[in-house]
């Protein structure tokens, strides 16, 4: 019988001991939960930014195209006015035409050659409404991508 019980105390100091989960309450539970928690407001941060960063994406990539249309805009109205023989010294017509002439970019005298000067301001001034409504549309794209939408 000496025999037995000297294995069984052999026994119970050479058994591994396994870690146990921390009990609720503890300081190592509690430091647990902290890491938890700071995970999870990890999370709720980079999530926050993700949206943030597509909302602003999405914002410029708007204003971008909205400024593109009124600068077609005012180009289209000023080939309307000059093919439609407008009055030339009438104050909207000079008011359309003074936005007009910086908006073409170069593209208003881009073909000198066409002998109908209407036909010349159609040609042109299309051109640079086109540009502007391709341009903004590539820049828009590229604030959506940066924005990841």
């Amino acid at each position: 019988m000496g025999e037995h019980s000297e294995r069984s105390a052999k026994a119970e100091e050479e058994a591994p001991t396994q870690a146990l989960p921390p009990v609720a309450g503890t300081p190592a539970r509690a430091e647990m939960f902290r890491d938890e928690e700071v995970v999870a407001a990890e999370e709720r941060r980079r999530s926050n930014w993700r949206a943030t960063r597509a909302k602003t994406g999405s914002v410029l990539a708007a204003v971008v195209r909205w400024i593109g249309l009124v600068f077609a805009l005012v180009l289209a109205v000023h080939v309307i006015l000059t093919v439609g023989g407008a009055n030339p010294d009438n104050g909207i017509t000079q008011f359309i035409r003074s936005w007009a002439e910086p908006l073409s970019l170069g593209f208003g005298d881009l073909f000198t050659n066409i002998s109908d000067p209407k036909a010349q301001v159609l040609v042109n001034y299309g051109i640079a409404a086109i540009f502007w409504l391709i341009v903004s549309s590539i820049v828009a794209k590229i604030f959506r991508k940066l924005g990841g939408v």
